[in-house]
């Protein structure tokens, strides 16, 4: 049985300091309506903290992961937990069934004694009904937000026109089918397995100029962290990391998505790249660095 690897990152900084001489280690430019965290951490004056993430739970949830990785985050004890997507099942536009869907991974989730950040997978955002969902249960689907010092940008990866976007959903919902019939052998041909962004996903004109803000606006920080669900930076031609990438020049930033099921590593400009296996999502049993914490797997293991 492979181990089961949760990743957690510590970042030593100094507090930022408000007014009165008073830390204040969180900060952000949301003023109301519902917000993508489950509640906002409460930070030490300490210029040390750590913060844990979890990636993809589900394109074949196995039982019991999720359970146990929000056990041992708090043995962890981390400041806050960020994921990078892919929280729900989705697949409908039914908001009854997407209300069960939500309800039952934020119960789950609330087991841990950290506040959860929220990001965004095609799971979660593929179709128009599921991003409305989203937006009013959440909030914003990309956002930023300061902890201590270290900016964190959360990016939506299943960022396409609404032509593009509706486009994508009918394929991808074919697709399934296909996958889920008596002849999943047939996925590779179908419109949505060769759609760049099936592996890649896109970022749109808004999204790119809303980061190059933030980021001009805090030249100071320590580093900076990128979250998102697919490798967005992996896609080739418009619609990739690359304005984000120059924004950034030679600060210190690492880049961080799930999406792919498989742990791998690339410095790409001196800088480092992750992607995360799972945190329950289905696995592939020959894969060595698809980190499992139990046997199993679901009845397709395709990425979708």
């Amino acid at each position: 049985m492979k181990p089961f690897r949760l990743l957690l990152l510590a970042v030593a900084i100094a507090a930022c300091q408000g007014t009165g001489g008073r830390p204040t280690p969180f900060s952000h430019n949301l003023e109301a309506g519902p917000t993508p965290w489950s509640y906002e951490p409460t930070g030490k004056p300490e210029g040390q903290f750590t913060f844990a993430i979890i990636s993809d739970l589900n394109s074949g949830e196995r039982d019991g992961v999720f359970e146990v990785a929000m056990e041992q985050v708090n043995l962890l004890r981390p400041e806050f937990i960020l994921s990078v997507g892919d929280l729900v099942n989705g697949e409908t536009s039914d908001p009854v069934e997407l209300q069960k869907q939500y309800d039952g991974f934020d119960q789950r989730a609330a087991r841990a004694n950290a506040p959860l950040f929220h990001t965004g997978g095609n799971h979660d955002l593929t179709s128009q009904a599921m991003r409305d969902f989203w937006t009013k249960r959440y909030g914003r689907r990309y956002y930023h937000f300061i902890y201590q010092n270290v900016l964190f940008l959360v990016l939506d990866t299943e960022d396409y026109t609404d032509e593009l976007r509706e486009k994508i959903n009918v394929a991808r919902s074919e697709a399934i089918a296909i996958l889920d019939g008596p002849h999943p052998e047939d996925f590779p041909s179908t419109a949505y397995y060769k759609m760049p962004e099936r592996k890649t996903g896109k970022i749109e004109e808004e999204q790119n100029a809303y980061f190059e803000k933030v980021i001009a606006a805090h030249p100071e920080v320590r580093w900076t962290f990128l979250l998102m669900h697919k490798p967005v930076w992996k896609r080739e031609g418009e619609g990739n990391l690359s304005r984000m990438e120059k924004a950034l020049g030679d600060r210190k930033y690492t880049v961080i998505n799930g999406h792919l099921h498989s742990y791998s590593h690339t410095e790409r400009n001196g800088h480092d790249y992750i992607t995360l296996g799972t945190t329950g999502g289905s696995q592939n049993p020959e894969d060595e660095n698809a980190f499992a914490h139990q046997k199993g797997r679901s009845k397709n293991p395709c990425n979708h």
